[in-house]
């Protein structure tokens, strides 16, 4: 609702400064409740443990009143700590290497360590890659609106820009473009020159969904507890923000207008890391050198 009114404001505004066909805007004078984004949270032990019972016990009761479940859609549905849940770097490389024989495996690689978003990753075109630079420009992205997918420029200037790639990652999109020339080999005629990184058997682009619900299956297999395919963007802030890069780059690298709102809605603080962090500033305190002692001031006696 928050943002139905601002896009509404928005257009009326438009309305009175270019076309002058109002000289009101009455949706800047409505009052909305406050709306609290829903806080990212990690996939601590404790948190995975309770969130498993529950699902046990709604598979349980499924079963008895179905008699046959599919499991997925319990997993999927079962309710989390809070919509937006990031797992432990544990968990992405858990995730990782599940989808490692899986055909979109760099895919997800990219989401969960670049941070892209999933119409980012499926609108990946070769001629935006340099492989022996290590960069990836993010040009294009395939969104779904309903079920129909669109295709365009990325959502902001900001997010259209170029991303640096890991060794790693280098190395599995070259092993990619063979895969994938060897479908094309196999489909002949029926192959579709898209241009597209990520397609299908036959060189069409990928639907979104298929990408969230191909996630969802690996994370099941590999015995994770479920995200949706954006907290990997999540957890990409967080995992870069824990190996000390630097807010700005972590911004860049997103494709967010400004580290204020990257550090706000993108960042989650790792136990590992808030413990670590509280053990360096403790360890201030208590290590002192020898020749670092305090110069005391002289005080009054208490009468």
């Amino acid at each position: 609702m928050h943002r139905i009114r601002a896009t509404l404001r928005h257009a009326l505004n438009i309305a009175i400064k270019q076309d002058r066909l109002i000289d009101f805007n009455p949706a800047a004078v409505v009052e909305l409740p406050d709306a609290d984004k829903p806080k990212a949270l990690v996939w601590t032990d404790e948190r995975v443990t309770a969130w498993t019972q529950d699902l046990h016990r709604r598979l349980a009761a499924e079963q008895q009143r179905r008699g046959r479940v599919n499991p997925i859609n319990v997993y999927i549905s079962t309710p989390r700590p809070s919509p937006v849940m990031v797992w432990t770097p544990a968990h992405t490389s858990t995730f990782l290497a599940q989808a490692a024989g899986h055909r979109l495996a760099v895919l997800y690689r990219l989401i969960a360590l670049r941070g892209l978003r999933r119409g980012e990753a499926v609108g990946l075109r070769w001629k935006d890659v340099d492989l022996n630079a290590g960069t990836a420009g993010v040009h294009w992205q395939i969104t779904q609106l309903g079920w129909e997918t669109i295709q365009g420029k990325p959502k902001t200037e900001a997010s259209d820009r170029t991303i640096a790639l890991d060794a790693d990652t280098v190395t599995a999109l070259r092993g990619h473009r063979k895969a994938q020339a060897a479908e094309r080999l196999a489909a002949g005629e029926t192959w579709v020159d898209s241009g597209f990184i990520f397609t299908d058997e036959i060189g069409r682009p990928l639907h979104p969904q298929h990408v969230s619900d191909q996630s969802y299956l690996l994370s099941y297999e590999a015995g994770l507890p479920p995200v949706r395919l954006h907290d990997l963007r999540h957890g990409a802030a967080s995992l870069m923000l824990a190996a000390g890069v630097d807010l700005k780059i972590v911004q860049e690298t997103l494709g967010h207008v400004s580290s204020t709102f990257t550090r706000d809605t993108y960042t989650s603080v790792y136990p590992e890391v808030a413990r670590a962090a509280a053990e360096s500033t403790a360890a201030l305190v208590s290590a002192v050198p020898d020749t670092g002692h305090a110069r005391l001031i002289t005080l009054p006696a208490r009468v």
